[in-house]
């Protein structure tokens, strides 16, 4: 079992170099169960602000083609996954909670859980919608994408963004990962594998990523991302 740590500025928020570094991370395990947790007291508040309003239309298309190949990678990956939501998961921590086999999280109600990406009027790449629709269920899509809305994590957990809920997520999330790699390797990747390409993600579209980058870079998104930061 290899365990991946979310480490990062500002609540471990997603920059370039982070999510450039956990693709990597993904990569070199190479089929060995990862167990995904944060630092300190976040799994991931999201992506990097002050680096997203910082950017240009071609360092958007970078960023978010970075974005969509972590969310691609981990969403793929052959081995068992587990995330250990140690803390807040918000927007693009999230998106790496979801993408993961199972997802065990501590009982705190002080912490958010969701995707707020329609709060501050930004869209996601289609890959990564997809992913999504295949992910959440069905019935509970519109409140939780159209909602906007951030939960404790006993709401995450009847909207179906959370396996479990536990007052020791880390012991919880560590037997569920040893559960899981007692299967063989082979079977369970191809079983993954076959569940995967039932909703199978599309291949990012270089004109889409530009055309979003293009709408992630506009006056009003900017704005909205700025008002945020300093909150």
């Amino acid at each position: 079992m290899r365990q991946i740590t979310i480490s990062g500025p500002g609540m471990n928020a997603l920059g370039s170099d982070l999510l450039s570094h956990l693709i990597e991370q993904i990569n070199a395990s190479d089929g060995e169960p990862i167990l995904l947790t944060g630092e300190g007291r976040a799994f991931s508040a999201g992506l990097n602000l002050k680096e997203v309003v910082s950017l240009d239309k071609e360092g958007l298309t970078k960023f978010l083609g970075l974005l969509s190949g972590l969310c691609t990678t981990l969403y793929n990956y052959p081995g068992p996954t587990v995330a250990w939501v140690n803390g807040h998961a918000i927007a693009g921590g999230c998106l790496l909670m979801l993408f993961c086999d199972q997802r065990i999280s501590t009982d705190s109600a002080k912490v958010r859980i969701g995707l707020n990406e329609v709060a501050l009027g930004v869209t996601f790449p289609p890959n990564i919608l997809a992913m999504i629709r295949s992910r959440v269920p069905r019935h509970h899509l519109d409140e939780v994408l159209l909602g906007g809305a951030l939960h404790s994590p006993a709401k995450a957990l009847d909207l179906g963004l959370l396996d479990a809920v536990t007052d020791e997520p880390e012991a919880a999330a560590r037997a569920a990962i040893e559960a899981l790699s007692r299967h063989p390797s082979s079977g369970y990747a191809a079983l993954k594998a076959s569940l995967r390409a039932s909703a199978r993600a599309p291949e990012v579209d270089p004109r889409l990523t530009k055309e979003l980058a293009a709408a992630w870079a506009s006056d009003e998104v900017r704005a909205r991302l700025s008002a945020a930061l300093k909150k």
